[in-house]
């Protein structure tokens, strides 16, 4: 999450210097998927072309089976489309239902290096340089790092769950620790991409669950030559038999990493402590069922980015930067929550591996949880935020399904314009009011801020209101048919003066 903010401030002309206490990105294994909403934020900082050509290739598909073996029929096999396919959906769909990008997997050990890449363009990066501790005051944060003292501004601990930042300030994680421990092993096999299938077992896909006692779950990375296994086995040393009997059948590998690692279920207490925030894992922890994880830090990043931009700038009023805990917290718990929901559903199937008939029948109502989360991904709004001009009430938001809305702090609905132009490719990185339908209303801010005329019927027939105004993150902060009788209220409201 580090990464994804400085690269956002270094693109808003913010002075940031980011540090890691490693000396350069590791080969390990952490998340592999980046979700539709990640993709749209990408594509908005420019960088989804770069992390789609690093990426899994565009027309591998992305199916999750339920096997024995790979080398057996499978027991259970859900079609998810290929990046290709869904750019097909995605362009041929106007209805506001679907996002402007798919999914796209990248490991994260491929994902770390580009944006290190990207930053190194735009901010000071420090790799090698250990953070130890930090003093806050009036004016600032001083951190002591392993190379030296830091003056700044602000400080944002993207540290991790293990967050040094967090233990410092004394902030807890609550909810349940320790779920399940598992063993995670990488692997190395040239040959068993191109193998698939074998002897009549599973095709191609991204996912294959093992019904067995060992929770035993293989994952293509994204070279289609790295594979990642998890199961619950009691030494390192078991990963290497236990990847021989997932495949079935012999094949040369190499096992380059094994670790262990904990189910958990956490949210903070707090997001902030005076000039010092936290993002990413360090705030929240979250099973991978749903894949929320790594993509609500992302969410995180790009909230605060802006908010620290506005602040720094002069334009933002104190509640701007008080918004980040109110706003982001609130998405923390509910994807926990929806991480917590996909588990169970998934633990569910998996206890019956004794009886696979049963499994099988559990496993169809309980495991999409696990892979379907567009809801989760698009539907979230910012309830109750000082920089939202709330409306009473408001639409459910379920998991599973996006139902496009442009209520008062929900993301601006995808659609196509004119000449197949995405509504969000027209718009800046400041404030902008769309004016729909013909409006000719006038406003202004003391902020970036720009006015963009959309003559096309169909964004009007979908967002419902001659008049949408948004925030930087493509946010809706407030939508009429006319504006207020005191337009620099609002103004003031959004800013968060």
């Amino acid at each position: 999450m580090g990464l994804t903010l400085a690269v956002d401030l270094g693109q808003r002309g913010v002075r940031c210097t980011l540090i890691e206490r490693k000396p350069e990105p590791q080969f390990l294994p952490k998340m592999e998927r980046c979700n539709a909403r990640t993709m749209e934020i990408f594509r908005r900082m420019g960088l989804a072309a770069k992390v789609r050509a690093a990426g899994l290739p565009a027309d591998v598909p992305m199916d999750v089976y339920i096997v024995r073996a790979l080398n057996l029929p499978p027991l259970m096999h859900s079609p998810y489309p290929s990046v290709n396919q869904a750019r097909r959906a995605i362009d041929a769909c106007n209805d506001g239902s679907m996002p402007l990008e798919p999914y796209q997997l990248i490991s994260q050990y491929t994902l770390e290096p580009l944006l290190k890449s990207v930053a190194e363009t735009l901010v000071n990066v420090k790799y090698g340089c250990a953070f130890e501790s930090f003093e806050q005051d009036a004016t600032g944060v001083t951190a002591r790092t392993s190379t030296g003292t830091i003056r700044a501004k602000y400080m944002v601990g993207c540290d991790g769950g293990g967050s040094l930042v967090r233990r410092q300030l004394g902030i807890e994680l609550r909810g349940e620790a320790d779920i399940l421990r598992l063993r995670q092993a990488l692997y190395r096999c040239d040959e068993l991409y191109d193998r698939i299938p074998i002897n009549g077992g599973p095709g191609h896909g991204r996912h294959y669950h093992v019904a067995d006692e060992r929770s035993t779950f293989l994952i293509m990375q994204d070279s289609t030559r790295h594979w990642t296994l998890h199961a619950t086995v009691a030494e390192d040393r078991e990963m290497a038999p236990q990847f021989e009997k997932t495949i079935g059948v012999p094949v040369k590998y190499e096992m380059l990493y094994v670790g262990e690692w904990k189910q958990n279920l956490l949210l903070a207490d707090r997001y902030q402590d005076g000039r010092v925030f936290l993002a990413g894992d360090a705030v929240h922890l979250m099973i991978p069922t749903g894949g929320l994880g790594m993509n609500s830090g992302v969410g995180d990043a790009i909230d605060l980015a802006w908010k620290l931009e506005g602040t720094l700038r002069g334009w933002g009023g104190p509640r701007l930067l008080a918004s980040y805990e109110i706003e982001r917290r609130q998405i923390g718990g509910r994807n926990v929550a929806a991480s917590r929901y996909a588990s169970q559903g998934r633990r569910k199937w998996r206890s019956l591996w004794r009886n696979l008939d049963e499994l099988v029948a559990v496993a169809k109502v309980e495991q999409p949880k696990s892979n379907e989360m567009i809801g989760a991904e698009l539907g979230y709004r910012y309830q109750d935020s000082p920089l939202i001009a709330n409306e009473p009430g408001g639409p459910e938001d379920p998991l599973r399904k996006y139902e496009p809305t442009t209520w008062p702090g929900a993301r601006l609905p995808h659609v196509w314009l004119e000449g197949h132009t995405a509504i969000q490719d027209r718009i800046g990185r400041g404030y902008t009011l769309l004016r729909l339908g013909g409006s000719k209303a006038a406003f202004g801010m003391n902020a970036p801020f720009e006015v963009l005329d959309i003559p096309d019927a169909v964004a009007r027939d979908l967002y419902g209101y001659d008049l949408i105004l948004l925030r930087p993150d493509l946010h809706i902060a407030w939508r009429g048919n006319q504006m207020p009788a005191d337009p620099q209220r609002l103004a003031a409201l959004i800013t968060g003066h």
